[in-house]
């Protein structure tokens, strides 16, 4: 064990120095700049501008910019916002809870519902169910996540008027009921590309163990039909799908991304567009490695948990 956490360890540095070099190169290649914003003031000269930039310390060679960040980096300096002057650390905690909220809220919708759609669909195969399962998940797989969430605002906000258009509360409320229904339609939107490949996972899973020689001897056995399903199928069944879940995470934060702009969610991913459009960086930057250490993160734990459940695995 303490030989694989050190070879993964060593893995997720080169992979989240690759993933800073890209990303800070690419920020600092994008026409405009952190400066564009100040370009437009009235009055501005090439002076200010100048002025401006050697405050930011945008002046000196890119090079130079990338190892000064990293190494304020490593010490815990994740630089301070270009749009309100606050740290990085502070302006980006003030959205990982609604992200967290909204990622943790679908992920046990998808796995719930995903999980029973592809239990039922290996179990009553080729039957009505098992075909509009299939039918549902090509389509959910092939439009697009801000589409069902356009349309979820239309039906259920506007026509309907039983859940709010947007927002993570309603102003002078707070209460728990009220951050409950603001939660139920991102949600559920971010959940359900998730559910499609759930669903076809558990259903391709369950049709490889459910034939197998030692679910036949508990049928021999006598036992019945459910509890065949439940104490033999199941079970194995879902140890791919522990792995499954880890690579899931990127998916769930990408599609938070679209899902927090269309509901306007303050979380991680509005944040990343806004911090984009005003070409905050830092935050940019700081919102990047973030979620990349979490992709890490998910992946060793879903790997290290697969281990524990089957002895089978072996960690090396």
């Amino acid at each position: 064990m303490a030989s694989f956490l050190l070879n993964r360890l060593g893995q997720s540095i080169i992979l989240l120095l690759i993933v800073s070099i890209i990303g800070f190169t690419v920020l600092n290649l994008i026409p405009g700049g952190p400066l564009a914003q100040y370009a437009l003031t009235p009055g501005m000269t090439q002076e200010d501008m100048d002025r401006l930039a050697r405050q930011m310390g945008l002046d000196r060679p890119l090079m130079v910019q990338y190892f000064d960040w990293l190494w304020r980096m490593l010490q815990g300096d994740w630089g301070t916002s270009y749009r309100d002057g606050q740290p990085v650390v502070d302006v980006i905690a003030r959205h990982l809870w609604a992200t967290l909220l909204l990622m943790g809220t679908s992920m046990v919708i998808s796995v719930g519902i995903g999980t029973w759609i592809g239990i039922r669909g290996a179990t009553h195969r080729y039957s009505a169910f098992d075909y509009v399962a299939t039918a549902g998940a090509m389509v959910a797989l092939s439009i697009p996540t801000f589409w069902f969430g356009l349309v979820g605002i239309y039906v259920f906000a506007l026509r309907l008027e039983w859940l709010p258009a947007g927002n993570m509360y309603t102003i002078g409320d707070g209460s728990f009921a009220d951050y409950a229904i603001h939660l139920i339609m991102p949600s559920f939107v971010l959940a359900l590309v998730n559910i499609a490949v759930w669903s076809r996972y558990m259903r391709s899973a369950t049709l490889d163990v459910i034939n197998q020689d030692f679910v036949n001897t508990a049928r021999a056995k006598g036992l019945t039909e459910r509890r065949v399903l439940m104490k033999h199928v199941v079970g194995n069944a879902l140890l791919p799908m522990i792995t499954l879940a880890g690579m899931q995470l990127p998916n769930l934060l990408s599609g938070a991304l679209v899902t927090e702009t269309v509901f306007t969610w303050p979380g991680m991913g509005r944040l990343f567009l806004d911090s984009l459009s005003y070409s905050d960086y830092p935050v940019v930057m700081g919102l990047l490695m973030l979620s990349a250490v979490l992709t890490l993160l998910g992946n060793l734990i879903a790997d290290i948990v697969v281990a524990l459940v089957d002895p089978r695995i072996r960690l090396a």
